[in-house]
């Protein structure tokens, strides 16, 4: 089925990034809010993507308003009786998404999809609030949504093939990224991140290294930014909300560092509210780099005598006094995402090829590493699972490795030095 025509509910930031990136691929679409005043809003941030091309000489002024005019504001779900697809983009609570899709099987059109760009709640459970669960998928695009290619294309245990397909091509048709995921908790690229922000949380709780030590290893292997740096861009608050999905979904090893609570209780979310690991100038410049404060240093020091709130169920081998074997490497962080890769990567979740291409696209991993699965391949998988079993012992199960690692590596597919591991190479 072709998409002639979109809308987006939930005008906020995704919401009017999602509108726009939908309009700058030629479709018309229907972008709805609650009040006249939000749909305004919405409507000038879409407008403001555009005046930066503009700016940047990108795009003439009268292209800007053609695209524009693309664009439809609107408050009432009746807007949505002639779309071929229509993409929820309201805030991450499960009962009030569930809400939104009853609203919108009541008043779409039967034959068109119903998306949601949630990051990691249950697809299934959105088609259930429906009549269609058969045309209900997961479309997760990442933020910014006019500049990152990636979209998670998540389809829920009963969506038709056929809604995977459209949902795909509509997706390409935005110049996007699609990559198939299979439903599970976090979905695929906030899965694989979290163990590696939370290592890094875990490595400067413990005193293992400083926050511009960590930083710059990491950089050092091509991430764009240090963990610290990302966190505070993306929001402590939401990096929580997909912490507790995933400790939920695979317990144990997604246990969060206690730092990370002593954080949000001091109401520092990152950028957003001047402070979050770092402590941010007032700026125009979003990229304007933060500096590290007393405040933090002083929730280190606590946290280290044991005067921070820890999470919850927090384990005797989540004690942030540092013994001799932890020291930190980069390994640390890395092994523990080549872990979970692999662990989405046995459970049929993603391909081995979209797992990287996710990685790359979604999360800035460098293109020149092939992906998360090709650094495994070239670092070498019996090197890797050995890696594992050493920070297994010494930091607990978080890093107990996957069965498909061990196989792989009983089995002589070691990576490049094998010419075959999770890819073959000439």
């Amino acid at each position: 089925m072709y998409i002639y025509k979109a809308g987006v509910v939930g005008g906020g930031t995704m919401g009017a990034g999602i509108a726009q990136a939908i309009s700058y691929g030629g479709l018309p679409v229907v972008l709805k809010d609650v009040s006249p005043a939000a749909v305004d809003k919405a409507l000038a941030a879409a407008r403001a993507i555009y005046q930066g091309r503009v700016d940047k000489g990108k795009m003439a002024p009268q292209e800007l308003e053609a695209k524009m005019a693309l664009i439809t504001g609107a408050t009432d779900l009746a807007a949505f009786k002639d779309v071929d697809l229509v993409i929820e983009a309201v805030p991450e609570r499960l009962e009030l998404k569930r809400q939104a899709f009853a609203e919108l099987d009541r008043v779409c059109p039967p034959t068109a999809i119903l998306a949601s760009n949630t990051s990691a709640l249950s697809i299934s459970a959105l088609g259930a609030a429906t009549h269609r669960p058969e045309k209900v998928i997961g479309l997760h695009f990442f933020f910014p949504a006019h500049v990152m290619k990636l979209v998670e294309i998540i389809p829920g245990v009963v969506t038709a093939q056929e809604t995977v397909e459209d949902a795909t091509a509509f997706a390409e048709g935005l110049r996007k990224l699609p990559v198939r995921v299979n439903e599970c908790p976090g979905f695929l690229v906030n899965r694989l991140l979290m163990p590696y922000l939370n290592e890094a949380v875990f490595c400067l709780q413990e005193g293992s290294a400083t926050m511009p030590e960590i930083e710059s290893a990491m950089t050092a292997l091509g991430w764009p930014m240090g963990p610290f740096t990302l966190v505070d861009a993306l929001g402590l608050d939401v990096c929580a909300e997909a912490g507790k999905v995933l400790l939920d979904g695979y317990g144990e090893r997604m246990r969060p560092a206690a730092l990370w609570t002593s954080l949000l209780d001091a109401k520092r979310f990152g950028r957003k509210s001047g402070a979050g690991f770092y402590r941010y100038a007032e700026s125009s410049d979003p990229r304007a780099a933060g500096t590290a404060d007393e405040a933090l240093a002083q929730m280190l020091v606590q946290t280290a005598s044991g005067g921070a709130r820890a999470s919850p169920g927090t384990s005797h081998e989540e004690s942030p006094l540092a013994p001799a074997t932890r020291r930190f490497s980069q390994e640390r962080l890395m092994f523990g995402m080549v872990n979970e890769a692999i662990l989405a990567l046995q459970e049929g979740i993603s391909s081995a090829a979209d797992i990287d291409l996710a990685v790359v696209a979604g999360l800035g991993y460098p293109m020149s590493d092939g992906g998360i699965l090709h650094y495994a391949d070239r670092v070498g998988l019996d090197v890797v699972l050995a890696g594992l079993e050493r920070f297994a012992r010494e930091l607990g199960p978080r890093f107990h490795p996957a069965y498909r690692l061990r196989q792989m590596v009983a089995a002589g597919l070691l990576g490049v030095k094998t010419k075959r591991g999770f890819f073959e190479y000439p």
